[in-house]
């Protein structure tokens, strides 16, 4: 992990606090978006992702109005978080310990492998291309082979706010 994330971890921390699962007005948002593996992935995740999915994803609406590809990707970009079960504190300290270069235990490490582990589940469900590269790169800020640059620009942005 890249010491450069730092900020944008001490953001999630401190709004992990507030964090809420989506209202009965953004579930329906989310039923337009996402269905079957995709919804049971989505609201898989504890509340704090989805709550961060869901601001990621309305960032990149305004963005990129009509472009439910990008929309979908930045819903599903941190389902592989799921894997590791995690709270606040245990992704704080995993994080910290990467950004230090020390070793994590396993279950730490499954959390620091989140966008490997969401892409292979992902993949496994048929999720398209975009959505699947996006879980697997999102911390990285250039775009990977076969993915537009701006595509991957509005992406990344919404995701770092």
């Amino acid at each position: 992990m890249n010491p450069r994330h730092l900020p944008h971890l001490v953001r999630r921390f401190f709004g992990s606090f507030a964090a809420r699962r989506p209202s009965p007005a953004e579930q329906q948002w989310l039923a337009d978006r996402l269905d079957g593996a995709a919804a049971r992935l989505f609201f898989a995740q504890d509340a704090l992702d989805q709550a961060h999915a869901v601001a990621t994803a309305r960032r990149v609406a305004r963005a990129a109005p009509g472009r439910d590809d990008l929309v979908r990707a930045a819903l599903l970009h941190d389902v592989g978080k799921t894997i590791s079960g995690l709270g606040v504190m245990g992704r704080s300290i995993a994080s910290l310990l990467a950004i230090a270069h020390l070793p994590a235990p396993p279950r730490m490490r499954q959390y620091l492998d989140h966008g490997r582990i969401g892409a292979e589940v992902l993949g496994g469900v048929g999720e398209p291309a975009l959505t699947v590269a996006f879980a697997r790169s999102h911390h990285d800020p250039g775009a990977p082979a076969g993915i537009a640059s701006a595509d991957w620009e509005t992406l990344h942005s919404a995701d770092a706010e």
